[in-house]
């Protein structure tokens, strides 16, 4: 691993992958006709908010994956003209779980350093402050390999996933937070993965920490994974509130 890190040298703009390939299972019946990502809230769909928040933050070289009702998902998003920036797909016939989607979209990404993101998240998050970590992840091949952005534990994950122990994540100590499906990851680590094959990311997460090779932060903004009609229709009406009634931004 530490020699195929090694390998990445150079420069290029930053790219983001926005992760959009999911059925979106729990978001049924609405899920069924509208692929999950392009469900509105506050007035666009979930994706638009996060391509727009991403150009805003430099990533204007854009990567999306693309498999349950894909077509819909690139006549909305385009070439990314409309919104600044250039975006490219990654077609899976089935939707190949996160890590099989990244590692079958691993040529048409960052050599090196890649953000990655899902579609379906509503956030805050100021996808800018990750520019500065993403140099330094590029300028030496040394550990973290990946970069994780943890948040605070929902009520429908009170368990969390993993604990963040001085700037690392670590599988045994407590507290734990919740990954907010926002992190950095090296392109070498999915380079040995099969393409176009279903990989689950919790395996891979869970050796990855263990090795040490995982730094992390708590971001404890607006942040919320839209899982169900009813939290869409929550969010949806959050977003729609007077300003002063406003509990997201």
């Amino acid at each position: 691993m530490d020699a195929a890190i090694d390998r990445h040298h150079g420069t290029s703009p930053p790219t983001a992958m926005i992760l959009a390939a999911g059925r979106g299972e729990r978001m049924r019946p609405l899920s069924d006709l509208t692929p999950k990502p392009l469900l509105s809230v506050g007035g666009k769909p979930l994706i638009v908010w996060q391509i727009e928040r991403l150009v805003a933050a430099g990533f204007a070289n854009l990567v999306i994956n693309v498999a349950h009702l894909g077509a819909a998902i690139e006549k909305t998003c385009g070439d990314g003209r409309g919104f600044g920036a250039t975006i490219r797909y990654s077609r899976e016939r089935e939707p190949l779980e996160v890590g099989g989607g990244i590692a079958t979209a691993l040529e048409l990404l960052d050599r090196e350093v890649t953000l990655v993101v899902s579609g379906d998240i509503y956030t805050g998050y100021d996808y800018a402050s990750l520019l500065p970590r993403l140099a330094a992840m590029k300028a030496t091949g040394d550990a973290p390999y990946a970069h994780m952005v943890m948040v605070p534990n929902p009520d429908y994950h009170r368990a969390g996933d993993f604990a963040l122990v001085n700037g690392r994540l670590s599988l045994a100590a407590r507290p734990q937070l919740t990954f907010g499906n926002i992190a950095l990851y090296r392109s070498a680590l999915f380079e040995a993965l099969p393409r176009g094959e279903k990989i689950r990311m919790l395996p891979l997460y869970r050796d990855w920490i263990a090795r040490g090779w995982v730094s992390g932060e708590r971001y404890d903004g607006v942040w919320a994974n839209v899982g169900t009609p009813d939290e869409l229709r929550e969010l949806d009406g959050q977003l729609a509130a007077p300003p002063s009634e406003k509990i997201l931004r």
